[in-house]
């Protein structure tokens, strides 16, 4: 198994597959395609993200960032990179902006000095607080024209495709 040299993620062993398109190529409509309807479903996911996030200046990323450094406590940037899906050089632009704002704050490793060590600021705790009921309406905004059972199984899925194997 390959992974993927942006995020780290396994890719199966066929992502090179030299398989035919099932029905030929004439017949392939991009529109209805994964990775088509997965932008599209992530773009409404933000834009409702945008509309309705209490802090206007947080973008969903900032937020999951700040999110998993709450949860894993003060960690190194390579290890909130890998909790949220971002590669390195994108999670040291995205610290960097949360911290000139002051939600963050940074730090040498005491026992390896090499390493630079994440954590929330009170200002940062704070804006979670306030933030995080947002996202949670968020969530149920971008989910809300599914049922019970459905939004199980797109989450079960989603997991699944990410190659969580938790699933």
């Amino acid at each position: 198994m390959s992974d993927d040299s942006q995020t780290g993620t396994p890719l199966p062993s066929d992502v090179t597959s030299d398989r035919p398109v099932e029905g030929g190529l004439s017949d392939y409509d991009v529109q209805q395609q994964i990775g088509h309807l997965l932008r599209k479903a992530h773009q409404r996911h933000l834009a409702i993200f945008n509309q309705t996030i209490a802090d206007p200046q947080l973008t969903a990323v900032q937020f999951a960032v700040m999110s998993a450094s709450r949860r894993m406590g003060p960690s190194s940037m390579s290890d909130l990179g890998k909790a949220t899906a971002i590669d390195a050089a994108t999670a040291r632009g995205i610290i960097e902006r949360l911290r000139a704002r002051g939600l963050i704050a940074l730090r040498t490793d005491a026992t390896d000095r090499r390493k630079t060590v994440v954590e929330l600021t009170a200002d940062g705790e704070q804006v979670l607080n306030d933030t995080t009921p947002s996202a949670a309406r968020i969530s149920e905004l971008t989910m809300a024209d599914l049922n019970a059972v459905e939004r199980v199984a797109i989450l079960f899925l989603l997991r699944k495709l990410a190659g969580d194997n938790n699933a």
